[in-house]
């Protein structure tokens, strides 16, 4: 079987846009969407201070077929898109490893998150790419059954589609739909001024349960 890709434009994420999102942490990121859009704690980054701030380019991947996942690398736009991989949760056949990694960096494709296993950790540790994943396995890949690219696809629980914008720190993945980007931009300056003025009455004394209206402690006779 073939790898197809969906005959869509991808929408485009600006450079200063993209800029506006660098330092927000994936968590406010999902605070501001509802608690929402933050994939499942197995999607981790392969080392402390990884970060990603990019647009999605997805790809569905058949369980152990990393052939999608290969022909997606050459269509990413350098610096604005990261792989968006949902190889269906597998941990035990890793579908991308050292030579993509080399490939990716050559592109500057700008990360990996992928609902399944990735090898070679070491190295792609040492090259400083960023990737996100579910396991690290040596078990590799095949090719044969094709796939899937630039479709509408499910990455650790969460619905991704090409243009979302991927958010990827130290707690994991939070994905912001596309047409959420701006309105939800505005709710990160709120909520990270609301958390420096709470700083700020906490050195001076303040309770972070009163700042929260948290309900006073009831005794239990």
């Amino acid at each position: 079987m073939s790898v197809r890709r969906h005959d869509i434009a991808v929408p485009e994420i600006g450079a200063a846009t993209l800029d506006a999102w660098r330092d927000v942490p994936a968590a406010v990121a999902s605070d501001c969407l509802g608690r929402f859009q933050a994939m499942a704690g197995a999607i981790k980054p392969l080392a402390p201070g990884m970060r990603i701030v990019a647009r999605a380019r997805t790809v569905e991947c058949m369980v152990g077929d990393n052939s999608a996942l290969h022909a997606a690398i050459g269509l990413c736009e350098p610096g604005v898109d990261v792989l968006v991989c949902n190889a269906q949760g597998f941990e035990d056949t890793a579908l991308f490893g050292g030579l993509m990694t080399r490939a990716c960096l050559q592109g500057n494709v700008a990360g990996l998150v992928i609902d399944g296993a990735v090898r070679d950790g070491a190295e792609i540790i040492e090259s400083g790419f960023p990737c996100f994943s579910r396991a690290v396995v040596p078990r590799g890949p095949h090719k044969g059954f094709g796939g899937i690219i630039d479709g509408a696809i499910t990455c650790g629980g969460v619905p991704v589609s090409p243009g979302d914008l991927v958010i990827g720190d130290d707690d994991g993945v939070t994905v912001v739909p596309y047409g959420e980007i701006d309105p939800t931009m505005e709710k990160v300056r709120e909520i990270l001024a609301k958390e420096e003025r709470a700083l700020k009455q906490v050195a001076e004394g303040g309770s972070l349960a009163e700042i929260y209206s948290v309900p006073e402690i009831t005794l239990i006779p």
